[in-house]
């Protein structure tokens, strides 16, 4: 663990007068500016930053980690958006390449599930012009009734514009009904990066960053908690992230409806960026580092592991990460189609409590509200590996 002292020593060290004040400014939990984000991520060392947001983490949870026994579904990757940087989707005119899942399909999955406790289902995917607004109401009813206890976190902002403009609803009126019909809280996707001189280069034709924005504050208002995400490492500038960042801490201190804030490494795998060279892993620690630092409103940082791999998540927990997601499983496919590390993105809950185990932290199941459900710090790894029940 990392206190006060530890930082003060740190700040005494640095020899760059203004990264010093940064540090006096994490210290007495003062709001960093823009200039602020800037200067961390052209000036400061990995060591520097990564301390800083190491000890903003701990005042904040401790050894603390949570992740959540949960699975995702991906209905279709049939989409009508060509995003540049996008290794998953096939455009509707190539849906043969493609899968697209009824909803007798989506509802074996969830089946597979019974008895099992899992805790949320993730559900999302390309945008699938026969898959309407009314298609999902009727699904997320369906699931609902089936599985009552079953947390529903659902659809990027992308999909939801399209379902919303297609049945010629408002994004009050079409959130309120998805609401209603069982949609608990809202991933993060869809969000790439806000500033328009990127977004233009990269994602033209899908909702713009006021249209992303609306809709998450819409949930919020309807009492919904929300994701938020940041696809990083391509072809925008520090400012860009420290731009895309402010905007989400701004709608948080208007909101207070993110739970968690989720960097997203740009993987260059068989997409029309592929001439792009992807960050570091000094870049990716630093990226979460400062981003723990920036938004000092969001309560949780998540590095998702399949992306990352096991070994760069764990290294994560030190730069600020408290969230590794969760199980998942083998059913999805947009991490290892984009170039994950990971090509089999399924961890056993004891598994997931043994990596985090294995770096000093303290491993705690949450349900996607963050609620605790159960601490493993005093757990025996191998009981839980010879425990079909965590497994």
């Amino acid at each position: 663990m990392i206190d006060a002292a530890d930082i003060k020593e740190l700040i005494k060290a640095e020899e760059n007068i203004e990264l010093k004040n940064i540090g006096e400014k994490v210290l007495n939990n003062s709001r960093l500016t823009f200039d602020d984000g800037v200067l961390l991520f052209k000036e400061s060392s990995l060591g520097y930053v990564g301390a800083l947001a190491n000890f903003v983490r701990e005042k904040l949870h401790g050894n603390k980690t949570y992740f959540n026994r949960n699975f995702h579904i991906e209905p279709t990757n049939v989409c009508v958006f060509s995003c540049n940087f996008c290794s998953y989707s096939r455009l509707y005119a190539h849906r043969d390449e493609g899968w697209e899942l009824n909803k007798e399909q989506i509802m074996h999955i969830i089946q597979k599930y019974d008895g099992k406790p899992v805790t949320e289902v993730h559900i999302v995917g390309g945008v699938h012009p026969k898959m309407n607004l009314y298609f999902f109401e009727d699904l997320l009813r369906s699931i609902r009734a089936y599985r009552p206890d079953l947390h529903i976190k659902g659809f990027t902002a992308v999909e939801l514009d399209y379902m919303f403009r297609k049945a010629k609803l408002s994004v009050e009126d079409g959130m309120r009904l998805l609401h209603e019909a069982g949609l608990d809280s809202l991933p993060g996707g869809g969000a790439e990066i806000f500033h328009p001189e990127i977004r233009e280069q990269i994602c033209a034709d899908k909702v713009n960053t006021e249209g992303w924005l609306h809709i998450h504050k819409t949930a919020h208002e309807l009492g919904m908690h929300t994701n938020a995400t940041m696809l990083f490492g391509h072809i925008e500038r520090y400012e860009h992230r420290i731009d895309h960042m402010e905007r989400l801490r701004q709608l948080q201190d208007e909101t207070h409806g993110f739970n968690t804030f989720i960097p997203l490494k740009f993987r260059n795998k068989d997409n029309d960026m592929s001439n792009v060279p992807e960050s570091s892993l000094i870049e990716d620690m630093k990226t979460y580092a400062v981003a723990r630092l920036y938004l000092d409103n969001f309560p949780h940082l998540k590095a998702y592991w399949p992306m990352l791999g096991r070994q760069n998540a764990q290294l994560s927990l030190s730069f600020g990460v408290n969230d590794l997601d969760g199980t998942i499983d083998d059913t999805t496919k947009i991490y290892s189609m984009a170039g994950s590390e990971e090509k089999n993105p399924a961890l056993s809950t004891a598994q997931l409590v043994s990596l985090i185990k294995q770096v000093k932290r303290e491993p705690v199941e949450r349900d996607t509200l963050y609620n605790e459900i159960k601490n493993y710090a005093t757990e025996d790894v191998h009981e839980l590996e010879i425990n079909p029940y965590y497994n």
